[in-house]
C-alpha cells in the first residue's frame, strides 16, 4: 500500500517512519508538512493510506478529509482524543493517540490492510503497479516493456511517447491513464507533458532532470516533491 504521512512536525514525522518500515505491505512514499502541500501532492499522485495528523496551522487534517473527493483510507494521529467523534464520522479506519506504540499501530495498519484488500478489487488482474511490465499496443502489436527499462514517458496530446532504455513506444493512451498503471514509488510527474522513472535521472540542472543525455523540463510546482523523492543527503 503506497501511503503519505501528513504532519506540521518533524519529529513526529521522523517518529512514524521507522514503524511504517517495519511493515512489508506500506510503502511510504511522500511525507508532507501542511494539508494543502498533501492535497496538491494527492492531485498528481493517489495513494492508498494517509497517516494523518489532525492540528495544523491553517488547515486540520479533518478539513483535508472534507476537501478530498475520493479520500483514500486514512489513520489519524494526535495528542487528543476530542476529536474522535467527527473523525469516525468521516470513515477514517482508526485514530490513533500520540505517542505511538508499536503494538497499537499495528492494530491500525492492519485495519487498514483489510479494508484496502475488501474496496480495491482492481488491485488484481491487470493492475500493473502490482507487476514488473506492462504490455502496450503500438503500430497495432501488443508489446511487453520492463518497467525498469522505462526512463520516461512524454505527452503528445492522446498519444504518449515511451522511452525505454532500448527503444521509443508511440501509444494511443493519455499521460495520466499510464501515470495511473505505473507505480507511484517509482516514477514522478515532473511536468505537466513528462513523467520520469526516478531511478533513471542522473543529474539535475537549474529546472531540468537529465536521464542520458536528455533534459527533462522540471515544472516548478513539482521541483520541491522531486528532490525530496530523490533520497538527498
Amino acid at each position: 500500500m503506497n501511503c503519505i504521512v501528513v504532519d506540521d512536525s518533524k519529529i513526529a514525522r521522523a517518529a512514524i517512519k521507522p514503524l511504517i518500515a517495519q511493515f512489508e505491505f506500506l510503502n511510504l512514499v511522500q511525507e508532507c508538512e501542511t494539508p494543502v502541500e498533501a492535497f496538491n501532492y494527492l492531485k498528481r499522485e493517489p495513494v492508498d493510506l494517509i497517516f494523518l495528523d489532525v492540528e495544523m496551522p491553517g488547515m486540520t487534517g479533518l478539513e483535508l478529509i472534507k476537501n478530498l473527493e475520493k479520500p483514500p483510507i486514512i489513520i489519524l494521529i494526535t495528542s487528543k482524543k476530542e476529536y474522535a467523534a467527527e473523525a469516525f464520522d468521516l470513515n477514517v479506519v482508526d485514530y490513533l493517540i500520540k505517542p505511538l506504540s508499536l503494538p497499537r499501530f499495528m492494530v491500525a495498519v492492519n485495519k487498514a490492510k483489510d479494508l484496502f484488500e475488501k474496496k480495491e478489487p482492481r488491485q488484481v488482474v491487470n493492475d500493473a503497479r502490482s507487476k514488473d511490465y506492462i504490455f502496450v499496443r503500438s503500430g497495432g502489436i501488443l508489446i511487453k516493456i520492463k518497467i525498469d527499462s522505462i526512463q520516461y514517458v512524454q505527452a503528445i496530446g492522446d498519444y504518449v511517447n515511451i522511452y525505454t532504455t532500448e527503444k521509443r513506444y508511440t501509444v494511443h493512451i493519455t499521460l495520466k491513464n499510464i501515470e495511473e498503471k505505473l507505480p507511484a514509488d517509482k516514477f514522478f510527474r515532473l511536468h505537466r507533458s513528462y513523467l520520469v522513472a526516478l531511478n533513471h535521472i542522473d543529474n539535475i540542472e537549474e529546472n531540468s532532470a537529465y536521464t542520458g543525455k536528455h533534459p527533462l523540463p522540471i515544472a516548478g510546482q513539482f521541483k520541491k516533491d522531486l528532490l525530496r523523492r530523490l533520497n538527498m543527503i
